[in-house]
C-alpha cells in the first residue's frame, strides 16, 4: 500500500521507537521503574521512547510543536502543527509483561487531528488514518462494527485505580452497562481500544478523566472507520472535555444515554 509521505514520517518514528521497547518487554527485570503517583508507574523505557519520538519527528517535520505525555509540550516555530505523543501508552500492561501497549502518535493542524497512527510492537499491529482517506489495519481498510443493539455488543471502558478517578461514580457505569450489553472488557490501554473499535473488534468504548495524548490518534482512527467520538455528554469534544465516547452512530448514542442515566444516581 502507498502511504503518504506525513504517514511515512510517523511510521518510521514509530517503527525506530519500538525496536527499544521490544527489547525492555523482553527484559523487564533490568528496568529502571520509578513512581510518577500511586499506581502509576513510568519506566527509563517510557522516557527513552518519548525522546526517540521527538527527534524523529523533529528532524523529518523542523518546527512542529510537540506535545507528550512525559515531556509535556514543547513549543516550535510553526504552533499551526502539533505532534500529539504517548511514547508508551498502557505502562502499566508493559511493566507486568502484558503485550496490550501502543505508540500513538497524532498530528493536529490548526485545532484538528489530520493523522494518527497506533502501534502494538508485540503484536506488530499499525493502526493507521489520514483525514478524508480511511483506517487501516496492516494495510487493510477497517470499519466500526454493525451491531445496533447494546445486548449484542461488546464494550470496553476505563476503570479507576487507587489515587485517581471517581470511583463511585465508575460503579454506577459500570453497572447499569453490566445490565445492558453482551460483554464488559478493560484492557488498559486506551489508544488500543480505539484502534479495536475502529477495527470493529470491540462495539464501543468509553472512559473518563483520560488526556489527549492517550486518545488523539485513536479519535481519527474511529471516524475514518465510520464511527463517532464524542465525550460523555454527547455533544462534546473528547480531547477537550477528557472524556470519550466511541463507538458506531447507534452504539455510541446508547453508551451516552447510559452514562446520563447513571450520572443522574
Amino acid at each position: 500500500m502507498h502511504h503518504s509521505a506525513l504517514l511515512n514520517v510517523m511510521i518510521a518514528a514509530a517503527r525506530k521507537t519500538a525496536r527499544a521497547l521490544k527489547r525492555d518487554f523482553g527484559e523487564l527485570e533490568k528496568l529502571q521503574v520509578s513512581l510518577k503517583g500511586p499506581a502509576n508507574f513510568v519506566s527509563a523505557a517510557d522516557r527513552r521512547a518519548e525522546e526517540t519520538l521527538f527527534a524523529e519527528l523533529s528532524k523529518a517535520r523542523p518546527g512542529y510543536c510537540f506535545l507528550g505525555e512525559e515531556g509535556g509540550r514543547r513549543e516550535g516555530a510553526d504552533k499551526s502543527h502539533t505532534w500529539i505523543v504517548d511514547p508508551l501508552d498502557g505502562t502499566t500492561n508493559f511493566l507486568h509483561g502484558i503485550p496490550q501497549f501502543a505508540i500513538s502518535i497524532a498530528l493536529e493542524r490548526e485545532d484538528a487531528i489530520v493523522a494518527g497512527l497506533v502501534y502494538n510492537p508485540a503484536s506488530d499491529e499499525l493502526f493507521l488514518a489520514e483525514k478524508g482517506k480511511g483506517a487501516f489495519l496492516n494495510d487493510q481498510r477497517i470499519r466500526v462494527a454493525g451491531r445496533k443493539r447494546l445486548a449484542d455488543s461488546v464494550i470496553a471502558c476505563g476503570l479507576p485505580h487507587i489515587g485517581r478517578g471517581d470511583l463511585a461514580l465508575a460503579h454506577k457505569e459500570t453497572g447499569l452497562m453490566q445490565e445492558q450489553v453482551a460483554g464488559l472488557r478493560r484492557f488498559g490501554a486506551a489508544a488500543l481500544d480505539l484502534a479495536w473499535v475502529a477495527a470493529g473488534r470491540l462495539d464501543g468504548y468509553w472512559e473518563r478523566d483520560i488526556k489527549p495524548w492517550d486518545i488523539a490518534a485513536g479519535l481519527i482512527l474511529v471516524r475514518e472507520a465510520g464511527g463517532f467520538v464524542t465525550g460523555c455528554e454527547g455533544n462534546d469534544d473528547a480531547l477537550a472535555s477528557g472524556n470519550v465516547v466511541a463507538g458506531n452512530e447507534t452504539i455510541q448514542k446508547e453508551l451516552v444515554r447510559v452514562l446520563k442515566e447513571a450520572a443522574k444516581g
